[in-house]
C-alpha cells in the first residue's frame, strides 16, 4: 500500500473538511451534469416532432428548453471548473501518485466538453441562420458529447473502485496502461447506470415543472406536451435502469463484498442471508429491520444459500460507515421502485386510451418525481463513494493518505459553500425570470413561432 505524499499527515478536521467540500461540489454539479446529458436529447426530440408535425407547441418547447440548456451549461461549466481545481488542491496524494494512470479520461472529457460548448453555441444562435434540418443536426453533437463526457468522468471514478492498468513495483507505479485503466471492470455497469440516471433526472425533472403548472390550472396543449414528452423518455428508461441497477449490485457483490455488507447491514458472514428493509445498526446490532428470508443471498448470487461476507471479516478501520450507506441504498432503491410504479401507471393509462394528465393524483406524483429522481441519484452516489471508504483508490490508497496536508482546509470549505449558495440563488433567479417572460418567444430569430401568444 502506498504512503501519502511525503509532506506529513492531515488533521482529522482537514480530512473531514476536504471530504465535505468534495461531496458538496460533486453533489451540486452532478445535478447540472444530468440535465446536460438528458436535456439536449429531449429538446432535439421536441424539435424533431415540431418539424415532422408542424405543431407550434413542440417548436416552442424546443426553443424554451434550449434557452434553459444554455443557462445550465454555463453554470455547470463554473461548478465543473471548481471540481477540476479541487482534484489537485484537495487530493494531491491521489493525483500525484496516480495522475498518469487516470489522466486519459479527464483529458478526453475536456475534449468532449469543448465540442459540446461549440455546438451548443451554434444550436442556440443559428435558429434562423440554418435550415430546419441543418439546425436539428447541429444539436446531435451536443447529445453525443454530453453522453460521452459523462462516460469519461464516471470511468475515472470506476477506476477508483476497481484500479487496473498499472503495476506496483517497490512502491512505484510502473507499466501504466491508460486505456486498460479507463476500461476497468467497473466501467460498464457504473457508466451505464449513471447515464440512465441522468436521463431519469432530466426527464422527470422537466416533466415535474409542467405538472406543477397543470395543477395550478394551465391545462393547455403546450403544458400537456411539456409534461408528456420528457416524462415518456424517463418512463422508458426507468425499467431499464432497474435491470442495470441489478447488474451493478451483482458487480458489487462479486468485487466489493465489504461495500455490499454495508449496503445491507450484514455484520456477520453467513449463508442464506435475508434482505433487510429499513433498520439501523445500534451497538453492533441491526435493529427494527423487516427481513425477507434468503432474499439477499438470492439477489446477490442467484442462490438462496449463498454466503454473504459480513463486516466482521475486516478490521474496524477498513469498514465504511454502515448506517449512511445502508440508508442511502434503501432510499435509492425505494425511490427507484416508486418511479417505476409511476411509469407503469402512465403506461397502463395510455394502453386503456386514457389521458393520465387528467388525474390530479398523477399530476401530484409527477410534480414530485423530479425531486425523487434527484434524491435517488444522489443516494446512489453516497452508496458508491461512502461505501468505498476508507479507500480513495480501492485497496490501494486510503483517503487520509491522499488529502492535502496543508492546514486551513476548513476555511476553503466555508468559501466554496458560499460560492455554491450564490450560484444556486443566481441560477434559480435567472430561470424564474425566463419562465415569467411574456409573451414568448422574445428573440428575433424565433419568428417561426411568434404566432403563439402567451404560455
Amino acid at each position: 500500500m502506498l504512503t501519502a505524499v511525503a509532506q506529513g499527515a492531515a488533521t482529522d478536521a482537514d480530512l473531514v473538511a476536504a471530504r465535505a467540500q468534495m461531496a458538496l461540489s460533486l453533489g451540486w454539479h452532478i445535478v447540472l451534469a444530468c440535465f446536460g446529458v438528458g436535456m439536449p436529447a429531449i429538446t432535439l426530440l421536441a424539435e424533431w416532432r415540431g418539424l415532422r408535425t408542424g405543431d407550434v407547441h413542440y417548436r416552442l418547447l424546443a426553443r424554451r428548453w434550449a434557452r434553459t440548456m444554455g443557462v445550465l451549461f454555463a453554470v455547470g461549466a463554473v461548478s465543473g471548473t471548481i471540481l477540476s481545481f479541487e482534484m489537485g488542491l484537495l487530493w494531491p496524494g491521489l493525483m500525484g501518485t496516480y495522475g498518469e494512470v487516470i489522466g486519459l479520461p479527464f483529458a478526453m472529457e475536456g475534449i468532449a466538453f469543448f465540442i459540446e460548448a461549440i455546438f451548443l453555441g451554434i444550436y442556440l444562435y443559428a435558429w434562423d441562420r440554418l435550415s430546419p434540418r441543418a439546425h436539428l443536426l447541429a444539436g446531435v453533437p451536443i447529445v453525443v458529447a454530453g453522453v460521452v463526457s459523462a462516460f469519461f468522468v464516471v470511468a475515472a471514478n470506476a477506476w477508483m473502485q476497481q484500479p487496473t492498468g498499472f503495476r506496483l513495483d517497490g512502491g512505484r507505479i510502473t507499466e501504466v496502461a491508460p486505456w486498460a485503466a479507463m476500461f476497468n471492470p467497473a466501467t460498464p455497469p457504473q457508466t451505464v447506470h449513471m447515464i440512465l440516471a441522468a436521463f431519469m433526472v432530466a426527464g422527470f425533472g422537466m416533466a415535474s415543472v409542467y405538472a406543477v403548472a397543470m395543477l395550478r390550472g394551465s391545462r393547455g396543449r403546450y403544458h400537456r406536451l411539456g409534461l408528456l414528452l420528457p416524462f415518456t423518455v424517463a418512463a422508458i428508461v426507468t425499467p431499464v435502469q432497474v435491470g442495470v441497477g441489478d447488474w451493478a449490485a451483482h458487480f458489487v457483490a462479486d468485487n466489493q463484498p465489504v461495500k455490499l455488507a454495508a449496503m445491507e447491514a450484514v455484520l456477520e458472514t453467513r449463508r442464506g442471508v435475508p434482505l433487510h428493509l429499513g433498520g439501523v445498526v445500534v451497538d453492533g446490532e441491526l435493529r427494527y429491520a423487516l427481513e425477507i428470508p434468503y432474499g439477499l443471498s438470492l439477489l446477490a448470487h442467484w442462490d438462496p444459500n449463498a454466503e454473504i461476507t459480513g463486516l466482521s471479516e475486516v478490521p474496524p478501520a477498513d469498514r465504511p460507515p454502515i448506517n449512511p450507506v445502508h440508508w442511502a441504498f434503501q432510499i435509492m432503491v425505494g425511490l427507484g421502485l416508486a418511479l417505476l410504479a409511476l411509469s407503469a401507471w402512465a403506461a397502463v393509462s395510455r394502453r386503456r386510451r386514457r389521458d393520465p394528465t387528467r388525474s390530479s393524483w398523477f399530476l401530484r406524483a409527477t410534480a414530485v418525481s423530479g425531486v425523487a429522481a434527484v434524491l435517488a441519484m444522489e443516494a446512489g452516489w453516497v452508496v458508491t463513494e461512502v461505501g468505498r471508504q476508507p479507500w480513495i483508490v480501492y485497496g490501494r490508497m486510503r483517503t487520509a493518505e491522499a488529502v492535502n496536508p496543508a492546514p486551513g482546509l476548513v476555511y476553503g470549505f466555508a468559501l466554496v459553500t458560499l460560492v455554491y449558495v450564490v450560484l444556486t440563488v443566481a441560477t434559480v433567479y435567472v430561470l424564474r425570470r425566463m419562465v415569467r417572460d411574456k409573451p414568448v418567444p422574445i428573440a428575433p430569430q424565433e419568428r417561426d413561432v411568434s404566432g403563439y401568444e402567451v404560455v
